[in-house]
This record gives structure tokens, sequence and C-alpha cells, in this order.
């Protein structure tokens, strides 16, 4: 079968190719999707830089995947074939096939696409969970950084529904503009610019982003370290916090850590969509052929929202 394969790691040149590759032979729990379309995550970015620990030999790239079950899994779990689904494999997504495990799968109803679907996995899963390691957000004020990314657009909307009041760190207002038609009360376009002070904030840029971040809580509030897309260092000078904020709390944030799966994420994910309460910003699609060229947009972060690529 046809499947994005890895270039070399650190190609910025050819940091992936179209070739042929093994089809899959599905685990007991797991169903083979026939791949319609899949998005492109920063940490996948990484990973093809040989950045990650987690590529090892034979990987391929491909965690958000959206198409129809071909062969349900042997122990009857999960959804028969001929449902539509989205899935969140552990990789190799960027195929004409894939095997998922049935835990990771959600199924579609007919007014969700798969174009859609395939925005959800990782940047959705990893906002609801991230709220959820947020707490209780109602009269709340709420910072989050990078927030022109995909996951930037599903906490804004979820966090305003749930009554925070959200002020969106974005590079440019122009990256950031759907933000505010998703429910941010403010945009901004450095962290310096945020007045503050917030009860939370979701940092996910690093370097000099996360310590200027960290003066902008309230006393006891907390900031939830998601991600370093800079791939900047961070670098925090303890007597900086009897400045203020008075015990403030850094968590760190995996979101593989969790006790849902990831497909009941992905149904609550699909059912927002569904009822017209969540809108994926979905900033390109393209066909599969051009994944190098959405992996450059995401690494010189021209990319918008999620990037999703069509099989076929």
């Amino acid at each position: 079968m046809k499947a994005i394969l890895p270039g070399a790691p650190g190609d910025t040149d050819r940091p992936v190719i179209l070739g042929e590759a093994l089809e899959p032979e599905p685990a007991i729990s797991e169903a083979v999707i026939a791949v319609e379309a899949y998005s492109v995550n920063r940490g996948e970015t990484f990973q093809l830089d040989g950045g990650l620990a987690r590529r090892w030999d034979g990987w391929r790239p491909g965690k958000d995947v959206a198409g129809t079950v071909v062969r349900a899994a042997a122990d009857g779990s999960g959804p028969a074939a001929g449902t539509r689904v989205v899935g969140h494999p552990p990789a190799y997504g960027w195929a004409e096939q894939v095997a998922v495990p049935t835990a990771d799968l959600a199924e579609l109803p007919d007014n969700v696409d798969a174009v859609t679907a395939a925005a959800l996995p990782l940047a959705g899963i990893t906002a609801l969970r991230l709220l959820r390691a947020a707490g209780p957000l109602a009269g709340r004020r709420l910072l989050i950084t990078g927030a022109s990314g995909g996951v930037g657009h599903y906490v804004t909307e979820l966090a305003a529904a749930s009554g925070a009041a959200v002020t969106a760190v974005s590079a440019t207002a122009e990256r950031g503009a759907k933000l505010l038609d998703l429910g941010a009360a403010e945009l901004v376009t450095s962290v310096a610019d945020a007045a503050g002070p917030y009860d939370v904030v979701l940092e996910s840029v690093g370097g000099d982003s996360l310590p200027a971040a960290l003066t902008k809580l309230t006393p006891g509030g907390q900031l939830v370290w998601f991600g370093q897309a800079s791939r900047e260092p961070v670098t925090l000078n303890f007597f900086d916090f009897f400045k203020g904020p008075n015990q403030a709390r850094i968590t760190h944030f995996d979101y593989t850590t969790s006790d849902a799966t990831y497909g009941q994420d992905l149904a609550a994910l699909v059912r927002l969509v569904a009822s017209g309460r969540l809108h994926p910003e979905i900033g390109s699609i393209r066909d599969w052929a051009r994944t190098a060229d959405a992996i450059a947009d995401l690494r010189g972060r021209r990319a918008r929202g999620n990037v999703v690529l069509t099989v076929g």
C-alpha cells in the first residue's frame, strides 16, 4: 500500500516521501481503517527531526485519522466494517490503511465529514484534558499562549463556553483573528501585552514566554505547562517567585495521562461538533502528496489551526 515515509532525521528539504509500506497486521483488538484524511501535528514534525525519543525503528508518522472500517477487530470490540470513524493511533496513520485500537476510535455521524473529523484527535483531546487539569472555569480569567494553533482554537472555544474570560496570545493579530469569533475576550500578540492577573495560564511556547506568563498569575494561580513549540529552553529564577505571584503553581501536563480513553474523548468531541458547539479551525486542506509542504508551513509557523491532508 502507499504511505508517507519519514526522510532522514533533520532533512528539512525532504522530511517525508510518498512510498510503499506493508499493509497493517492488526492485533486482536484493533480495527483496520481505510484512511480518507489525516492531520499533521507539530509534535510529529519534532519526531521527524529526530528530536523526540518516541521515534523507533520502523516508525512512520500519523496519529490523527478519519475514514472507514474495512476490517473489524477480531475480538468483536469496536465498530463493524463499513462504519465511518475517527481515530488516534500511536503512529502509522499517514497511509492508505492503518490499524487502530478500538478503544481509540469513535463513530462519526452523517453530518461530520472525514476532513473535519481528522482535525479532532490530538489537538481536541489535548484541549479537553487541559481544561480538566485547569479545573472549574466559570467566572475565571484564563491566558493561553500559542493560541493560533489547533489546541488553542479548541481551548478558546471550550473555555469561553464554560464561562471563562479568555485572553489568547497569537504571534500576529491576523493568525489569531478567528479566536475572537470563538469567544476570546481579548487577543494580544505577546505575553507582555496581556493585562492580567489570570487565575490559569496555559503555556505551550517555552523560551521567554513561560517566565513572562508566570508573572501574570493571581496569588495561588496555576500555570499548566503543556508544550515548548519554540523549542527554546525555559529558565526560571527561584528568587523571582518572591516578587509574586505568591504561592503560584506550575503543573506539567501530559495528554496521554487520563482516566478516559481516547475513544471516549473523541466521542465527546464528535458530539460537540455534530451539535454545532465546537468548530474545528482548519487552516489548510491539501492532497497527501503535499504533506512535506504542510510540514514546512507548521515549522515556519505559517499554519493557522489544523492542517488536513486527504488520501487518494
